[in-house]
């Protein structure tokens, strides 16, 4: 018996050694962590339960029995987080380049299974070239089944991705389909096409950085939802995430301890300039509103013009969907409206009412919105919050324009609770735009058009520039006093705990993709 032991524990070091001392050498000095070392900084002390340590690739062709690595590159099986289990895999570079087999994909699937089957979060780590060329199309089909399963899981569990280091071809459809994607700085890329075929095809010199480094996607393409400096970094903010998040579609995400006080907050009541023109920076009500320092932003450096992140406010989840006077005066476009759209599906996936603070001038207009298809986009957002079924709380701070004030999260498509702050201005569009339309003739008639212009302006804002026709219709359930909004907002969310939406029948709505 003390042989047979002496062999497990042989063949456990060895696939704990992945692709061997001088390989992980490498990624070291690369200055990322191996895949096993990720896997232990992710989750609790001690938790971590190993599945698959000994399974090796089946592929005879080309030399490749020979090569035989326990684990076949890729790392798997349990543990928790926050004492809350998780279901994990992690790509090894140091064994055959973190490539994908039938075998590793095989590993990767039944994890994925389990975490559906009992309803835990699923993270994938990705550190990849790709597909293992050697197995041909198996390997194809091991992507093929891991795809199938993101959907399958998709609103089921959370899933999570983080890319650690290379992630390109076929590999990159696994993490898109996945809730969110994390990506380390300078040492990670996703792309379609490496920079060497772009060169051959296009005719375009880029590097690896430039066509799909962390930044890239974080900025111009918005497929990163984070970044991080460093590997430590990313996988805290996997662990900061899910706290957020509940365990499955089926639950709510967990409370932390929390007494109430008066709740008044004194510095929401001098954030809005006076001057409707004037910029300020929503942050700041957001950071007057939730428990302290509990913000966790979500595509904080991609369309910049709306706000979206995870809170707490009296302790409980939330999240939060808010226009940003600092970028474009807050107007929705193609990029605000799908980010906004795509985080709020998330949330009503799992159960994580919405808070939207609203100061929105109307839709971006031009012929590059337009062409880009703004119109569909902008559906996307308006699908989005009126399919969803959370308590939904809305809060005018100022700007309500146009269709865009409908699109936030108004009464007329679902919203639970609306309030409006006495400085909010609901209206078809600002009071000079639509003067200049109404009073055209007036206007064009007097004897000194520009202070005519002016009378003008003042009467429609006078009568329209407010929210109070608004709350006279019952489209604003209250005008509230900007020091007292976190107390409504915890006793409204208090209030709408136990909502219940009858869905009517239907395999699934069409969102305008």
């Amino acid at each position: 018996m003390d042989k047979k032991l002496e062999e497990l524990q042989n063949r456990l070091k060895e696939a704990h050694l992945g692709g061997g001392v001088k390989r992980i050498e490498r990624q070291h000095a690369q200055k990322k962590l191996t895949a096993r070392e990720r896997v232990m900084y992710l989750l609790d002390e001690g938790s971590f339960e190993e599945m698959g340590a000994l399974v090796t690739h089946r592929t005879t062709d080309f030399g490749m029995e020979d090569q035989q690595f326990y684990g076949d590159g890729v790392i798997t099986g349990y543990g928790t987080i926050h004492n809350r289990l998780v279901y994990v895999y992690a790509q090894d570079f140091t064994v055959f380049g973190g490539s994908l087999s039938e075998t590793h994909a095989e590993k990767i699937c039944k994890v994925m299974d389990l975490a559906v089957r009992v309803g835990a979060p699923v993270i994938g780590l990705n550190d990849s070239g790709g597909a293992r060329i050697q197995e041909g199309v198996r390997s194809l089909g091991g992507y093929a089944d891991i795809f199938y399963r993101n959907v399958q899981a998709s609103g089921v569990v959370p899933q999570l991705s983080a890319i650690m280091g290379p992630c390109a071809g076929g590999a990159v459809y696994s993490p898109a389909m996945t809730d969110f994607i994390l990506m380390v700085e300078e040492t990670s890329y996703m792309f379609v096409t490496g920079p060497n075929v772009v060169k051959t095809v296009t005719n375009e010199t880029v590097s690896s950085e430039e066509l799909g480094g962390a930044t890239t996607h974080a900025v111009k393409s918005g497929v990163a939802h984070r970044t991080a400096s460093n590997d430590v970094v990313c996988l805290e903010d996997l662990r900061t995430l899910l706290s957020y998040l509940p365990q499955n579609n089926r639950e709510k995400a967990p409370d932390l301890p929390y007494e109430l006080d008066t709740e008044w907050r004194e510095e929401l009541g001098g954030i809005v300039p006076e001057n409707p023109n004037k910029p300020y920076d929503m942050h700041e009500v957001i950071g007057g509103i939730i428990d302290s320092d509990s913000f966790f932003e979500i595509h904080k450096d991609y369309a910049e013009n709306i706000i979206t992140g995870f809170a707490r406010l009296a302790g409980k989840s939330i999240g939060i969907v808010a226009n940003q006077p600092m970028f474009l005066a807050g107007v929705l476009d193609s990029n605000s409206s799908r980010k906004a759209a795509r985080f709020t599906r998330f949330c009503d996936s799992f159960n994580i009412p919405l808070l939207i603070l609203v100061d929105v001038p109307g839709f971006l207009p031009g012929t590059d919105q337009e062409w880009s298809g703004i119109i569909m986009h902008g559906a996307k957002l308006l699908y989005a919050l009126s399919e969803a079924t959370v308590p939904r709380i809305t809060v005018i701070t100022r700007k309500a324009y146009g269709g865009a004030y409908d699109v936030m999260n108004s009464k007329h498509i679902g919203a639970d609770l609306n309030y409006a702050w006495p400085g909010a201005e609901i209206a078809v569009m600002g009071a000079k735009g639509a003067s200049e339309i109404i009073f055209r003739k007036e206007i064009k008639e007097a004897a000194d058009p520009e202070r005519e212009l002016a009378e003008k302006e003042a009467a429609y804002a006078a009568k329209f520039a407010n929210p109070y026709r608004a709350a006279k219709r019952g489209f604003i359930d209250e005008v509230i006093v900007p020091n007292e909004t976190r107390r409504k907002l915890i006793k409204g969310f208090a209030s709408l705990q136990n909502k219940e939406v009858a869905q009517p029948r239907r395999k699934h709505g069409n969102i305008p993709l």
